[in-house]
């Protein structure tokens, strides 16, 4: 991802705490020459090496996996909240623009056996159950519905590289304060938290 030097964020505790709080992104990698992209959770985890990894499974109706051996080294992209910035926000003639927060992480993928799979289902459960009026387990669920784990395929990536791309109007500080208050009054949820995020600058 091409990033102007300003606008990269190399703060990696930061960056780590974006893909745990931002987790469903897309996975690419190439499946017959083509690129191949899937819409799934990818869990940021440690692996008994201390190394960083991402965390997910996909169908074994998805093609994908298939070529996980051939292609090791996959894409996954990770987006926050975006906003338009018009240039009317400005004290001087300019151009509008879009302000946005981006993750893309590259990493060697391997496949899973069965019961790391299930180890990760019931992270990746427990998380997301934490909120729920009546939260479930899938250690309470019946072995007919624990079947489904047949379907699937679980794989972890091992990271070897992260981008981070924070465009927040770097370089116009002189108008933060008129553009944090115009997207404080825009009715998108995604221009109120590039106006926090701005402020955290």
């Amino acid at each position: 991802m091409y990033i102007p030097h300003h606008y990269k964020n190399e703060n990696i505790d930061e960056v780590k705490d974006f893909l745990i709080k931002n987790s469903f992104g897309i996975l690419v990698n190439q499946v017959d020459g083509k690129p191949w992209a899937t819409h799934i959770p990818l869990e940021l985890d440690i692996d008994e090496d201390g190394n960083d990894i991402l965390i997910s499974h996909i169908s074994k109706v998805n093609p994908q996996w298939k070529f996980f051996e051939e292609n090791s080294e996959v894409l996954c992209i990770f987006n926050g909240p975006h906003s338009y910035v018009s240039s009317s926000w400005y004290k001087e003639e300019e151009v509008p623009t879009w302000n946005y927060i981006a993750v893309h992480v590259y990493g060697q993928i391997k496949i899973l056996s069965e019961e790391k799979v299930l180890a990760s289902m019931h992270k990746l459960v427990t998380k997301y159950e934490a909120n729920s009026k009546n939260p479930i387990s899938v250690a309470s669920l019946s072995k007919k519905t624990m079947r489904q784990i047949k379907g699937v395929v679980g794989f972890q990536i091992k990271i070897t590289k992260i981008q981070a791309a924070y465009k927040l109007s770097q370089g116009r500080e002189h108008d933060h304060p008129n553009i944090i208050s115009e997207l404080k009054e825009q009715r998108n949820h995604g221009s109120k938290e590039i106006a926090r995020h701005m402020k955290k600058l």
